[in-house]
């Protein structure tokens, strides 16, 4: 059974509830054992703000780079099946020949740095027709300035946002922007059972 996504509980840990939304989206909860839980929260939030109190700067990229080799980890032992990429830099983009879009046409998910007001991670978790399926972990209700992002309450196993794809690749510190090529960074994760391969289907490649 797939547990529902969630939204976040704090200012603070949009990281490991995005981290945890996308093992809740690849996997059927039976499957998720408790030390996945519980190394995602022990590894993020581990920014401190300006006054030193920790985790109120939310999760820096050294904890998300570090949870994404402990989690290849994991997978190599049998844990659970699942293996991530760590992309930084010029790799974190959405298009044609993007790692992202081929991962989620494969079946797999990704959690992204961007912008929303600050930097701010979110779960993708499909593509459509130029725009792609996320999963906000911020809860709002009130309608986005920009009339081309969708609200959606009917998936909630899957999204809850609809973004048109160009929104992503821009530079600036814009609504739902990766912004500028330095600081960007996400994690592709797959389920190993789930994961399209040439093996498994070939209209993947057609």
């Amino acid at each position: 059974m797939k547990n529902p996504l969630r939204y976040q509980i704090s200012e603070y840990d949009c990281g490991p509830t995005s981290m945890l939304n996308a093992i809740s989206y690849l996997f059927e909860r039976e499957e998720i054992p408790p030390e996945i839980i519980r190394n995602i929260m022990l590894y993020c939030l581990d920014c401190y703000n300006t006054e030193g109190i920790p985790g109120k700067c939310g999760t820096s990229t050294a904890a998300m780079a570090f949870l994404s080799n402990w989690m290849n980890g994991f997978g190599k032992i049998g844990q659970l099946d699942i293996s991530t990429v760590y992309l930084s830099g010029k790799s974190v983009y959405l298009g044609r020949d993007s790692r992202i879009n081929d991962a989620l046409r494969r079946g797999g998910a990704a959690v992204v740095r961007l912008y929303y007001e600050v930097e701010h991670y979110v779960l993708l978790t499909g593509e459509q027709d130029g725009k792609l399926l996320m999963f906000d972990p911020y809860y709002w209700e009130e309608p986005y300035d920009e009339p081309d992002i969708q609200m959606t309450e009917d998936h909630p196993f899957a999204y809850n946002r609809v973004v048109p794809e160009y929104y992503f690749n821009r530079e600036s510190s814009e609504t739902y922007a990766l912004g500028p090529w330095e600081g960007r960074e996400a994690v592709i994760l797959f389920n190993g059972k789930t994961r399209l391969t040439e093996e498994k289907t070939i209209e993947y490649f057609i």
